[in-house]
């Protein structure tokens, strides 16, 4: 038997609140961690942000954990191409 136009419109609007309920959750871990990484304190714009957090995500998810570990290290050893 199929399922009435009204209970799939309830599904879906369950299933938006769902996703509106884990996209937050989501949202505030990483607002968490990015402050905790100090990037409140960065002047940048949202773009130019926006682009650089792109191709890190596409780091992890290409697993180029030694393209990080070289960020890293120079990050932690006061290097920096800013003057």
């Amino acid at each position: 038997m199929k399922k009435p136009s009204s209970k799939i419109r309830e599904e879906i609007a369950r299933l938006q609140d769902q996703l509106k309920a884990a996209e937050t959750k989501e949202a505030e871990r990483m607002g968490r961690l990015a402050l905790k990484a100090g990037f409140g304190s960065i002047e940048i714009d949202d773009a130019d942000l926006l682009a650089a957090l792109e191709e890190l995500a596409i780091t992890f998810r290409k697993g180029e954990t030694s393209k990080l570990a070289t960020i890293q290290s120079g990050a932690t050893s006061g290097s920096s191409s800013q003057a």
